[in-house]
């Protein structure tokens, strides 16, 4: 085949139309437990997550909720996917081969959201949320407003998940239940939040599973957390095998964010006079994009670092 820009043009329309069908289609698993935000600048500021609004009985004048005196923000981040193409492939008709790398190029790019998503549940407990303190952490700020004073609030966890018996039980997933439902917001009142998933990886998909769709545990007592988690995630993406985390997903606002700027476009470098061609005999092809991920309120999310 004679190289020359229509000869380039028609084959990189083919590993475009191949790249964007796998994007499409390929499936996604970070929506279930994260609020995406569309982002139009560099940095976002998310100092909003401060307050829980509720309504309240309307006597003289409206009162404004407090917002959190810390900040949080989000920064984008710039990723790629790039992929070679010998000169030489294109004139001995040799593109074919590129139909793998341009399926893998799309999955790659369409799982970015979960790739982000994953590394910010790795370091949960090690990463600031909008309060100043650890995501998931023993003593976040949360006004009482009978002392009139700050107190601290724990999401955070040590327990092994276990399904062994209803003691071992109690002390992992009931705590967790236990913990996320009795929640406050800055007046005193129930945040009435109810967990619905439990997350796990692939190393506890069995104690999870188990907690949540047998009627009996491993000792052959009786289970009463049966038929109350609605959702079970295996997320083979985390890297930990004992962490765990008890989820509200119910709500307009999950607890993880992804901040979307610029989502995965396909790029390509085709000039025949560029400097790599000249001087390389290559041509490029992939992804460009602009996120960033985080968290959202700390209340919706109990985590156990499964270490006992």
């Amino acid at each position: 085949m004679i190289v020359n820009k229509g000869a380039i043009s028609a084959a990189f329309i083919a590993i475009r139309t191949i790249f964007n069908k796998t994007f499409e289609t390929h499936e996604s698993q970070y929506e279930k437990t994260t609020t995406v935000v569309p982002s139009s600048t560099k940095t976002e500021d998310y100092t909003w997550f401060g307050n829980f609004p509720r309504m309240r009985k309307w006597i003289g004048e409206k009162v404004l909720n407090r917002l959190s005196a810390s900040k949080y923000s989000l920064t984008n981040e710039d990723f790629e996917v790039t992929i070679e193409v010998d000169r030489n492939d294109i004139e001995d008709d040799k593109m074919g081969q590129y139909s793998i790398q341009a399926r893998d190029g799309g999955q790659a790019a369409k799982e970015l959201p979960d790739d982000l998503i994953n590394m910010a549940k790795d370091k949960a407990f090690m990463t600031l949320c909008y309060d100043g303190q650890f995501f998931y952490d023993t003593d976040h700020p949360v006004f009482n407003p009978e002392t009139q004073e700050d107190e601290s609030v724990s999401n955070k966890l040590t327990a092994v998940l276990s399904w062994a018996s209803l003691a071992a039980a109690d002390a992992s997933l009931g705590a967790a239940i236990i913990m996320m439902s009795g929640f406050k917001d800055e007046h005193g009142r129930k945040l009435k939040i109810m967990p619905d998933t439990l997350e796990v990886s692939s190393a506890l998909a069995t104690p999870a599973r188990m907690l949540a769709t047998s009627e009996k545990f491993a000792d052959g007592s009786v289970n009463p957390y049966f038929g109350q988690i609605t959702n079970i995630i295996v997320n083979p993406g985390l890297t930990s095998n004992t962490q765990w985390m008890l989820h509200c997903t119910s709500r307009p606002i999950k607890p993880f964010l992804f901040q979307n700027r610029k989502a995965p476009v396909f790029v390509s470098q085709t000039d025949l006079n560029s400097d790599d061609v000249f001087s390389k005999k290559k041509l490029k092809f992939g992804a460009e994009a602009r996120a960033a991920a985080g968290y959202t309120l700390w209340q919706l999310s109990v985590g156990s670092t499964g270490t006992g």
